[in-house]
């Protein structure tokens, strides 16, 4: 067929964008993954420092927590990180009644939400691990009046789960063998995941394959080379121990008939210190394993038997905790230091691996925070305490006798504390937020010997 000019129109363009992105090629999109923010340490840094830290330092947008601490929590208000907070598991026998369910949220969400974006209440932690018959019986309850009572309270956006150890599973190799323990599948899988089916909410699992791991198998566990292991009943190969892991959790959910229901990984890492002479467990191979965790869970590759899948997948995690119990790689999870050097490169600092704490602020103090004008007594000495209790924050001169102790009323001591606070975090925008209650202003706020920029 002859060339029309509409084909060397064509034939022009698609040469002229091809040279184009050879020469100018498109940025690579960041990922999204997020990491565990356990606090078991006596060294950590604030929060609001670590908040930083993550927005300005890192890819990570998503950050799990193992309870609801309110400075935690506060801490991430107006970063936009994703935040998953915990319902511990001696308050599920409560949440598992509307009420009870209420409650828990109008102390432990209303006072942050919007402002801190909560993206998921975990219900208890490994729950099906304990003995309690009495916590796991009330766990699928307690999963649906927490959705019921986030909805009442219009939190539409605040999804609801409960994250699974690997212990859940009464076969796992080969994959295709998963299913659940028997007595658990019908009476509290089914129910539960037809939950997270209707409620479009994921069933989180925890895969280690650092706790499942042999000398022999090192490299499977590693995502290094190595012959794989073979299943029978699928003829496929795995070449990595989490995809196996994963593939076997699918086929406990598949067997019951809920193969759709989206999977989100909770915890996964692997130590960078270990007990003498154990095999494995180095800075190398933690950051082999922890790379192509995430290489492979942003990825979009999915597992075998879950092709094309992406994997809301929490790191674990951030720091090392040096007061966890049991062997030292307990203690050595982390993925950097107290000082927020990194223990070795995973790949998730913007620019490098050089790490170091958050942006620090500019030198010179040209904007301040003090809170606005609309905010209730209550709301201003709720930001007193919470400024005042983070550690860094020098709140001496609102106390009794100093020099910004008059005039003694909540609006000017909490003008100076939120102050306080905003300085030392380092003046981020979010670092203001205050739940709403706080601005910032170019004009300084100093009176008389009560100085705002020291």
């Amino acid at each position: 067929m002859a060339k029309t000019p509409y084909h060397s129109l064509t034939l022009f363009l698609t040469l002229s964008l091809t040279i184009l992105l050879l020469v100018y090629p498109l940025p690579s999109t960041s990922f999204s993954i997020g990491v565990n923010y356990g606090a078991l340490a006596d060294n950590l840094p604030p929060p609001a420092q670590v908040a930083a830290f993550l927005k300005d330092r890192t890819f990570i947008d998503r950050v799990k927590l193992f309870d609801s601490n309110p400075d935690m929590i506060r801490a991430f208000a107006g970063t936009g990180i994703a935040l998953t907070i915990t319902a511990p598991n001696s308050d599920i026998l409560s949440l598992s009644t509307l009420s009870g369910a209420t409650t828990w949220l109008t102390n432990n969400v209303s006072p942050f939400y919007p402002a801190t974006n909560i993206s998921l209440i975990a219900v208890g932690n490994e729950v099906l691990a304990t003995s309690d018959r009495n916590l796991i019986a009330h766990l699928v309850p307690a999963l649906r009046s927490l959705s019921a009572a986030l909805s009442a309270a219009g939190f539409h956006q605040i999804r609801v789960s409960t994250p699974h150890s690997l212990g859940i599973l009464s076969a796992s190799e080969p994959p295709s063998s998963g299913r659940f323990r028997r007595g658990y599948d019908r009476v509290i899988f089914a129910p539960m995941l037809d939950f997270h089916r209707k409620s479009k909410t994921p069933f989180v699992v925890n895969p280690y394959p650092y706790f499942g791991y042999s000398n022999r198998t090192l490299n499977y566990a590693l995502f290094k080379p190595n012959p794989g292991f073979f299943d029978p009943v699928t003829q496929i190969n795995y070449t990595n121990m989490f995809e196996a892991q994963m593939d076997a959790v699918f086929s406990a959910m598949n067997r019951l008939g809920y193969g759709d229901v989206e999977i989100t990984v909770g915890e996964s890492g692997w130590p960078s210190a270990g007990d003498a002479g154990q095999v494995g467990v180095n800075v190398d191979d933690a950051a082999a394993y922890n790379g192509e965790l995430i290489r492979h869970v942003t990825s979009g590759k999915g597992t075998p038997l879950m092709p094309n899948r992406t994997f809301e997948t929490y790191v674990f995690s951030l720091f090392n905790e040096d007061l966890k119990p049991g062997p030292t790689a307990e203690r050595n999870f982390g993925l950097f230091r107290p000082d927020f050097t990194p223990v070795y490169d995973a790949g998730v600092l913007r620019g490098g691996a050089q790490g170091g704490g958050p942006t620090p602020a500019p030198t010179g103090t040209t904007e301040w925070c003090v809170a606005t004008g609309g905010a209730s007594e209550a709301a201003l000495q709720a930001n007193i305490d919470y400024a005042c209790s983070t550690a860094g924050v020098d709140c001496g001169p609102i106390q009794a006798g100093g020099p910004c102790f008059q005039p003694n009323t909540a609006q000017a001591h909490a003008n100076y504390a939120m102050n306080a606070y905003y300085q030392f975090a380092g003046r981020h925008d979010f670092n203001c937020d205050f739940g709403r209650t706080g601005v910032i202003v170019t004009n300084d706020p100093s009176n008389g010997d009560c100085n705002y920029s020291t």
